[in-house]
């Protein structure tokens, strides 16, 4: 007898993969786990390329093909240090802190600008003393530093603590504008006129910070206009020697923007295109699955700054398509987890800061990458996690931790681990329990801020 029964329809990939996903994102902790996975992979990438971008240079000039690496990989553990700090501190602590971070940050880029203006005036080459400054670093005898990171952290902390504090008062103008836009015009022209790639992101910061905290939309309107106007300022100081531009020379910065916006056939290939050029051309030869890791050519000389602003052009002649993707969706679940901690978070601090420091990564990944591909002016910024560069890598791992800290701090998140707590060595080694959160509101969802959680209303 034939059998009339029809077979029954087998759910789709989508249908099956979705619930879990979903599930797996329902865990307490699992806004601590996808920022652990995804920035220990990208530092995992970010020194393996360093390597391979480096070791044929570094082997011709002094013959150790690792000594590029070795230096890196002393700036990751010294993050990592950063890191495991930063994630056991208590937010009121880094709220404390934030003051004396951007004091500290404002004073060493005052010692920078007053150096390099020594230097241009022909005054001690840029030198007092063990103390010397070149372009956007300082030195200390052997350790150096770039100032403008460190005035990232503290603003983001500093930022977050004031505007916590106004709570609804920020609705209006004269609460909003002081103390927070006179330090931001003093960070201004200290970052800014020496480096307007660090500005932007401190600008994107602020805005993240702004939105976060519910300002009004007419207030970004004014802040757009006069940053604008600032930025035009900063580009036509390079005529007068600001970054590494010099008096009665040519105008690098309005040359980088201009040389974005010329065709590359119309542009000057053996000058301020020679850059954009070999970098196109790394990622044209690379493909869709590249050349191998290792086996790029460019890097030999051709890609200028091949192991720090042009890093990923040399990641696509290697890696390909396929490699850029992994590093983009690694970049977009770190953003996604830097958000959902922001809008998981009850206290207003941990909700700006972990908004604030999200946008910070986020936007200097999207200008460096823009830069590099061609959709946006090159601007001499690092790519997070991937390029060479020891302030940028503490200080970004340092950022990190603070997320881990707001992480664990979610209402869920730390009940969870109340719940069921470590064992005393596991939390002296690695990180102490949250506070536990008030009991949930009836009617109220336990991941949502209170109504008085001191943030203004956007209209």
């Amino acid at each position: 007898m034939a059998d009339d029964r029809t077979p029954m329809a087998r759910p789709s990939l989508s249908r099956q993969l979705l619930p879990a996903v979903h599930g797996l994102l329902a865990r307490p902790l699992s806004s601590y786990y996808l920022l652990i996975a995804s920035s220990g992979l990208l530092l995992l990438i970010g020194l393996t390329m360093v390597f391979s971008a480096t070791s044929v240079k570094a082997y011709a000039e002094n013959g150790d093909a690792f000594s590029a690496l070795s230096s890196q990989a002393v700036y990751a553990l010294l993050g990592l240090v950063a890191f495991w700090v930063c994630q056991r501190l208590p937010a009121l602590t880094l709220r404390t802190l934030g003051k004396y971070i951007l004091g500290a940050a404002i004073v060493l880029l005052v010692m920078l600008a007053v150096l390099n203006a020594l230097a241009s005036a022909g005054i001690g080459k840029g030198q007092l003393g063990p103390i010397r400054a070149d372009l956007n670093w300082l030195y200390f005898g052997p350790v150096s530093m770039q100032p403008g990171e460190f005035a990232k952290v503290g603003m983001v902390l500093w930022g977050a603590d004031v505007i916590a504090r106004k709570g609804r008062a920020l609705g209006h103008w004269r609460e909003l504008a002081m103390p927070l836009f006179p330090v931001v015009g003093l960070l201004f022209v200290l970052v800014g006129y020496n480096d307007l790639g660090t500005m932007l992101v401190l600008l994107a910061l602020i805005v993240g910070l702004l939105w976060a905290a519910g300002v009004r939309m007419r207030f970004f309107a004014a802040l757009g206009v006069l940053g604008l106007a600032g930025i035009s300022l900063l580009i036509a100081a390079a005529s007068r020697g600001a970054g590494s531009g010099a008096q009665d020379a040519e105008n690098y910065r309005l040359a980088r923007l201009t040389s974005f916006l010329t065709p590359l056939e119309k542009c000057d290939l053996e000058g301020i295109c020679y850059q954009i050029l070999q970098g196109r051309s790394a990622i044209f030869e690379g493909g869709w699955f590249g050349v191998g890791l290792g086996k790029s050519a460019l890097k030999w000389g051709w890609v200028p700054e091949a192991d720090n602003d042009f890093i990923f052009s040399i990641l696509a002649e290697e890696l390909g398509v396929v490699g850029c993707a992994v590093v983009l969706a690694l970049l977009s679940v770190l953003a996604y987890t830097g958000f959902r901690i922001a809008r998981r978070s009850t206290d207003p601090f941990r909700r700006l800061a972990a908004s604030a420091i999200t946008t910070w990564l986020v936007a200097q990944a999207v200008i460096n990458m823009g830069g590099v591909v061609g959709l946006l002016p090159i601007t001499g910024l690092p790519l997070p996690f991937i390029s060479a560069g020891g302030s940028a890598l503490v200080v970004t791992l340092a950022a990190i931790g603070m997320l881990a800290s707001f992480a664990r701090a979610e209402p869920e998140a730390a009940r969870a681990l109340n719940a069921r707590p470590t064992p005393r060595w596991v939390r002296l080694v690695w990180a102490p329990l949250p506070p536990v959160p008030p009991p949930r509101r009836p009617g109220k969802p336990g991941n949502r801020a209170p109504a008085d959680s001191g943030s203004g209303r956007r209209r």
